[in-house]
Order: C-alpha cells, then structure tokens, then sequence
C-alpha cells in the first residue's frame, strides 16, 4: 500500500486565494476562484484531476499493451474534465480522455489498440475514483 497525500491551504473568503500542493514537492502551485472560473492564472481542482487522470490512464495503457507483447515508442494522453458551476453547485458532468500511441511489435492491429484503450479507461485506478462523473469518453488513435 502506499498513501500519496495533497494539501490545500486557503486565506479569506470565497474571494481569497490558496495553495494545492504535492508531499513530494512536485507541485505548489496557487488557486482561486478567479482560477478555477474565470480563467485567470493558477491552477485549479478540476485541472489537477485531468492531470491525475492522464497520467494513470497512461501508465495503465502501457502495461496492458506491454503485457500482450506490444512495444510502446510513446502514448500521449490528454483528460479533459468539463465542470458546470450548476448555479452555484458546481458539478464535473464530463471527462474526455484522448489518446495518440505509437506501438509496435506482436502485430497489433488498430482494432487492438482500441480494445486496450477501452480497458484502460474502465479499469486504470483513477478512472475508477472517477466513475460518479456522468460521462467518460474516449478517442484512441493507434499510430503503428
């Protein structure tokens, strides 16, 4: 088992400022609603959850592929998590996984690839934390 813990700290009200870091120091980064709503800089929740996403999805895919004897020269994915401010009650009411391999070996077809890409979404762990979302799609593109 390994526990991985972010923190967030925040000063004032709704119209306040914080910051979302990693234990591991990777990420420090601020946050605000202006951030999260409007587009200004710094981060924001649903941007991270993105980031976590793509890069389990990721790592999922390639051991799937590797384990049916597929080399991987490179995926590149993007988690693209649509959150509505639903009148105050905001919601993620969709994510969007799009992803690009370039694989080789053990004579995998595109139909192959779309299969795998199918079972790393359901099944990598952070699409699993992710299944209260109420949409999850996927574009795979095998690039042999």
């Amino acid at each position: 088992m390994a526990d991985h813990k972010g923190t967030a700290a925040w000063t004032g009200d709704i119209k306040g400022s914080g910051t979302l870091s990693t234990e591991s120091g990777a990420l420090n980064a601020p946050y605000s609603v202006g951030s999260r709503f409007e587009g200004k800089q710094g981060t924001n929740p649903e941007e991270l959850i993105g980031a976590a996403h793509a890069g389990c999805y990721t790592m999922y895919l390639t051991s799937v592929l590797t384990k049916h004897g597929h080399q991987v020269e490179s995926i590149t994915t993007t988690s693209t998590v649509t959150m509505n401010p639903n009148n105050g009650h905001p919601v993620i009411e969709r994510i969007h996984v799009s992803t690009e391999g370039r694989v080789s070996g053990g004579n995998i077809t595109d139909e192959d690839f779309q299969k795998h890409a199918e079972d790393a979404k359901a099944n990598c762990p952070v699409s699993k934390a992710l299944s209260a979302v109420p949409e999850m799609t996927l574009d795979a593109k095998f690039v042999g």
